[in-house]
């Protein structure tokens, strides 16, 4: 099949925490022989930042973040069998998915693509007019990156046709245990960009442990901290480039995840960070949230925390060996049960029964 997918982007992971979702799962679906066209604006300085060139899998057109630049690369649809547009492009965003239903072929499969569906159903519980409330009954089906059943029963209560969640996964050849760096030695690393829907839970999960650990060192990594008042034992060290990623999991005693607002809400959302982390053999602290079983199993696999009390006790009496222990299980479970390869199997069989359901239609 001839893909035509319209995302924020693949070549730039700064401020743009999905980058690694779609090199997993499109570079996966070309594995299986689809053609991928990925289509990304020039904005947010992410070509000043990309942390890959374009890939030998995909075809790559970065576009002007323009109506002129949009206009050129939306008159391509028409030539797709499937469409996909993708939430949180941050340009252009109602007109990328009005342009994208208009050109595509009528006989080409139409999918939104939300990578942050609990915000999206937010959005749209407030927003009457919300461009993908609107478009949903011209939509063959929304793909998300996770939410599980809450999500989907939001979905179809809303009018979507099919609603498949498609989780985060690992993918091995770029997410793997490496040598540690000294610069990234910490007894707790925390890696994500400050957003306001998460920074509440940052405090409690991540800052506060700290104060109450004061003899240890915490690792704060991704933009937008520099001007955040925090502990003095906590180092923020800005972005790290996803090249520098597997060290950052590999190299603390532990690293954590602390889930967006919507995200633990809902629940069954797996943010990227948690596979990458398992993926290097990490010892995962993560916030509690419903579902996590389906992916990793508390206690063996993963450490849980209802809240930052929690976190300090854990990180307290976590031994190096223990943590070593935890990551290899979580290491194992993710490269037998959740692997990007596995994932588009998932996706493909989403495309055989859309393609189906038109063929009788």
């Amino acid at each position: 099949m001839k893909i035509a997918f319209y995302g924020s982007s693949i070549l730039s992971a700064y401020w743009n925490g999905a980058a690694t979702y779609y090199r997993g799962i499109l570079r996966a679906l070309a594995d299986r022989g689809h053609t991928i066209t990925f289509y990304e604006p020039d904005a947010f300085d992410r070509q000043q930042h990309r942390d890959i060139e374009p890939p030998e899998w995909l075809r790559s057109v970065v576009y002007p973040a323009t109506q002129a630049g949009l206009d050129s690369v939306l008159a391509e649809a028409g030539g797709a069998d499937i469409v996909v547009k993708a939430n949180g492009v941050g340009v252009f965003d109602r007109e990328l998915l009005e342009g994208v239903l208009r050109h595509a072929n009528r006989r080409a499969l139409t999918i939104y693509w939300d990578v942050d569906a609990a915000a999206t159903l937010d959005e749209m519980r407030r927003d009457p007019s919300h461009p993908v409330r609107e478009a949903l009954p011209r939509l063959d089906a929304v793909f998300t990156y996770g939410g599980g059943p809450p999500v989907v029963e939001a979905y179809r209560g809303f009018g979507a046709k099919r609603c498949v969640p498609i989780y985060n996964a690992l993918d091995p050849v770029t997410h793997h245990p490496v040598p540690a760096k000294p610069q990234f030695a910490c007894d707790l690393g925390f890696l994500a960009n400050r957003l306001p829907d998460r920074e509440a839970r940052v405090e409690e999960f991540f800052l506060r442990p700290a104060q109450l650990l004061p003899q240890s060192r915490f690792l704060l990594g991704g933009n937008g901290w520099s001007d955040k008042a925090l502990p003095a034992n906590v180092q923020a060290i800005g972005h790290v480039g996803t090249g520098d990623h597997n060290a950052f999991n590999c190299t603390p005693r532990a690293v954590l995840n602390v889930a967006r607002d919507s995200m633990a809400d809902v629940g069954f959302s797996p943010a990227t960070r948690v596979f990458e982390a398992a993926g290097a053999g990490a010892c995962l602290i993560t916030d509690a949230w419903e579902g996590i079983e389906m992916f990793l199993q508390p206690g063996e696999e993963v450490l849980v925390a209802r809240d930052g009390k929690d976190v300090a006790e854990i990180l307290a009496s976590l031994e190096r060996e223990r943590a070593e222990s935890i990551g290899a299980a979580a290491l194992d479970r993710v490269l037998a049960e959740h692997t990007y390869e596995l994932r588009a199997v998932e996706v493909d069989a989403a495309f055989d029964e859309l393609h189906a359901r038109e063929t009788v239609a």
